[in-house]
């Protein structure tokens, strides 16, 4: 599997699935999930909302699949991300990476891209979601996916994963 990290904005990349970084209810506010709802479409929210009205909340640590609306992607996987200092916050955030890894799979995927989850309004450290993202990645076989790209809008954010991962990978 290819690893890639990239600066800039996860919602112009051409990949298979695009990984959001989600609330429980799916409301697409702030962030990187605003973000993919003004370039992706309303139908991206509607569909959103159309899950939760169906099987409610979505609990952190796990996910929701909608179509890409109009962004260069077939899938939108909505990770839902713990907050941080949460209780089993860790667990929840290898969780959602996780849960987009085999959602990914199930779909039969070979590229998705990922946003640095729970770090902006859940508030985790860069350091430690990329020590988390570094673990899963390393430690899971995915075999029809064959290319990660971590999407990081921010410098700060960038040079921390690329820290991490460069401690990790080699």
């Amino acid at each position: 599997m290819e690893i890639l990290l990239l600066r800039g904005d996860i919602t112009e990349l051409e990949v298979d699935a695009i990984v959001n970084a989600a609330n429980s209810f799916l409301e697409h506010g702030g962030g990187v999930a605003l973000a993919i709802v003004r370039k992706g479409g309303e139908e991206i929210q509607r569909e959103s909302r159309e899950i939760v009205r169906k099987l409610g909340p979505i609990p952190a640590g796990s996910v929701a699949v909608t179509g890409g609306g109009k962004l260069k992607c077939k899938y939108i996987i909505h990770a839902v991300g713990p907050r941080y200092g949460e209780e089993d916050g860790d667990r929840k955030l290898a969780s959602a990476i996780e849960a987009s890894l085999k959602k990914a799979e199930e779909l039969g995927l070979e590229s998705i891209a990922f946003p640095a989850i729970s770090t902006g309004a859940f508030g985790y450290p860069y350091r430690e979601a990329a020590e988390i993202m570094a673990k899963v990645l390393r430690d899971h076989d995915y075999s029809s996916v064959k290319k990660v790209i971590l999407s990081l809008f921010d410098e700060r954010a960038y040079r921390e994963f690329e820290r991490v991962f460069d401690e990790v990978f080699g």
